[in-house]
């Protein structure tokens, strides 16, 4: 068949997956697949990327059933890995990061010719950002899509809707990230706008010692209050990290509260991040807690298993480190609470083996990160346990065929979490819930899809996993 109508097969079908695959496998895995034939009922696409044969054998079905759609008879999908597909990729990898890097360079020297910044590390120090948090590496999962496409929104036009935006989440999940991404879009794509990003605790110690110092001198206290509240009423985005640790410190609250009144009502843009929702703050006055929520509120989940392995892939690639995919499983099956710790052992485990120069694999791994074989092991069993007393049900009701809407519902988060903690496969875990391995796929998907848009099962998910893994 003709290389020119393969192609247009392929691009059929990926407008098919698109709408039916996790957004984070289509990005990753199946956008980069090359069609390379059509033979015998098989369709056969190549990848550069050795990784992507083992995450797509449970899209098989899925990209199997696209082609036969766009073909009108059946056939069958298999994915092949090409050495020389992959040096090719590495090649354009690496043209792409050059050519982004001198196109980046560029806008940012017009940018700061024509805004009130000298130099770029005037504009890091005056902003307090840190350059490596931009969107265009932040990788995107069902866990944090929400909260990804609403913070872009708000850096495309700031002041304007979710004001304030309210992003939450346990630590090392993004959070921070996201929020400096805000700021550096709105810096670098309109710089003119005066951009502040300050942590909580910088906010508290700004306040006491404006305090402290107006209290030296008489005649001092108005004029050093009056500059700290000038520092931050004077911007036109505020940017506050974990928010939460101003709880149950009335001045800073006082004081927090006039901030937001005074920038709101100007219509400048706030955003904040917390380890939880305004509604957990128990300490807080209700007329700060009520304008933390007046704008929109998004938060950030665990990832899964699949958007783990991405993380390491793009760490893996824009760090030209090689890393098996055993390695890179192990890692993500092990690291499982949040990004920033498997941001970690990715950069300990590759500076170790480059200064020993020793390739890296699990043994290698293990021994860096000081994995213990004998720690506490997750089980199919120990989850549905500990589901089954979350939500009051018994465990004898979960592995039955009792249909009512609670059991049903608590089988299913039962369900997800023992694939995406334990990873066994469906088959096994089919059995310890005495149904077909077809079922368990079904609430499994259910549950991740239902995650991004129900707010109290991704709450629920969350309070699960701390519970499992306490």
């Amino acid at each position: 068949m003709e290389d020119v109508l393969i192609k247009q097969i392929w691009d059929d079908v990926l407008a098919i997956l698109k709408e039916t695959i996790v957004a984070t496998t289509y990005e990753t895995w199946i956008v980069p697949l090359v069609p390379h034939s059509l033979e015998d009922n098989c369709f056969c696409a190549l990848t550069g990327q050795n990784l992507a044969v083992q995450i797509l054998q449970k899209n098989q079905k899925d990209i199997s059933s696209a082609l036969s759609q766009v073909c009108g008879r059946e056939v069958y999908f298999k994915v092949i890995y090409d050495e020389n597909l992959k040096k090719q990729l590495e090649k354009e990898r690496q043209k792409v990061k050059k050519e982004e890097e001198k196109e980046f360079i560029q806008n940012l020297e017009k940018r700061i010719a024509s805004s009130r910044y000298d130099g770029l590390k005037q504009m890091q120090s005056d902003c307090k950002l840190n350059l490596k948090y931009k969107f265009d590496n932040f990788v995107v999962g069902a866990n944090n899509k929400f909260a990804h496409a609403v913070a872009v929104a708000v850096a495309k036009d700031p002041g304007k809707q979710y004001n304030p935006l309210f992003i939450y989440g346990g630590s090392g999940l993004g959070k921070t990230h996201l929020l400096q991404a805000i700021g550096h879009e709105i810096m670098f794509s309109k710089s003119k706008l005066k951009v502040k990003y300050i942590k909580a605790e910088e906010f508290i110690n700004d306040l006491v010692n404006s305090i402290a110092k107006g209290m030296d001198k008489v005649g001092d206290k108005n004029k050093k209050m009056n500059e700290f509240r000038n520092k931050y009423r004077n911007v036109d985005v505020l940017l506050v990290d974990d928010i939460q640790l101003i709880e149950g410190k009335a001045r800073t609250e006082e004081e927090m509260f006039n901030t937001f009144e005074s920038l709101h009502n100007a219509g400048k843009q706030i955003v904040f991040t917390s380890d939880r929702s305004p509604d957990k703050f128990e300490n807080t006055p209700d007329r700060l807690k009520t304008r933390f929520q007046m704008g929109l509120l998004a938060d950030i989940q665990v990832p899964d298993l699949e958007t783990r392995m991405a993380i390491l892939t793009k760490l893996a690639n824009d760090n030209n480190v090689r890393m098996p995919v055993d390695v890179i499983e192990f890692l993500a099956t092990v690291y499982n609470k949040n990004v920033r710790e498997l941001e970690g052992a990715f950069n300990t485990i590759s500076a170790y083996t480059s200064i020993n120069e020793i390739p890296i694999t699990v043994d290698v791994v293990k021994r860096v990160i000081g994995y213990n074989e004998k720690r506490k092991t997750l089980t199919v069993e120990g989850i549905i346990d500990i589901v089954a007393g979350f939500y009051n049900v018994s465990v004898e009701d979960i592995k039955s065929t009792n249909r009512a809407a609670k059991t049903a519902y608590a089988r299913q988060v039962a369900i997800y979490l023992a694939k995406e903690m334990t990873g066994e496969s469906f088959p096994y875990i089919g059995d310890c819930f005495n149904r077909k391995h077809t079922t368990i796929m079904y609430s499994h998907q259910k549950v991740k899809s239902d995650i991004a848009v129900d707010r109290h099962l991704a709450q629920d998910i969350t309070e699960l996993t701390a519970q499992v893994n306490a």
